[in-house]
């Protein structure tokens, strides 16, 4: 996604200087706001497919899989799945697919639920699931050129514009022990 040169000018600065000059100056913080979350997002996804593809993944497979990894028994309804990826059950179906014909998972009945079905991480899975998240920790998340105290302040400003979006809520606090 990057461009193969760098630009000689940032284009979402130059959007909010014509924002500005059109008369949208209230609008031209928010606007260049999430224009930059936005590039920002498809320069990230750049580097981490970079990494997942030559292992036969996305980052929506790496997900499910390293979800299921960290559940007890690594398995989990697809409905739970779908919740906790807030991916819509289409989209969990379709990777659970992908990763099925793979070899990564495994569709299963719900011991006590009829109407649910489990998906469970395979042994190759597991094996993959571990080798892609050591990759990308090492070629990615180790060096992600911001400083690690910006990185905790932009990671806190998101997840406060996440959750007063509806995305999630603060869980209760837990009551001091008697």
């Amino acid at each position: 996604m990057a461009s193969p040169t760098p630009l000689p000018l940032d284009p979402i600065a130059e959007a909010k200087r014509q924002w500005i000059a059109h008369g949208w100056a209230d609008s031209a913080d928010a606007m260049a706001a999430y224009s930059s979350v936005m590039r920002a997002h498809q320069l990230m996804y750049s580097r981490v497919d970079a990494v997942l593809k030559p292992l036969g993944l996305s980052y929506a497979r790496l997900e499910l899989l390293r979800l299921l990894s960290f559940t007890r028994g690594g398995a989990l309804p697809m409905a739970s799945a779908s919740a906790r990826l807030q991916v819509h059950p289409t989209s969990v179906t379709s990777v659970v697919d992908r990763l099925e014909k793979d070899g990564m998972v495994r569709r299963e009945a719900h011991p006590t639920d009829g109407r649910a079905t489990l998906v469970v991480l395979s042994d190759l899975g597991r094996v993959l699931v571990e080798k892609a998240t050591t990759v990308l920790n090492e070629e990615v998340f180790a060096s992600p050129g911001i400083p690690a105290e910006e990185l905790r302040t932009m990671t806190s400003i998101l997840a406060r514009f996440r959750r007063d979006c509806g995305d999630f809520t603060d869980p209760a606090p837990t009551p001091d022990p008697l």
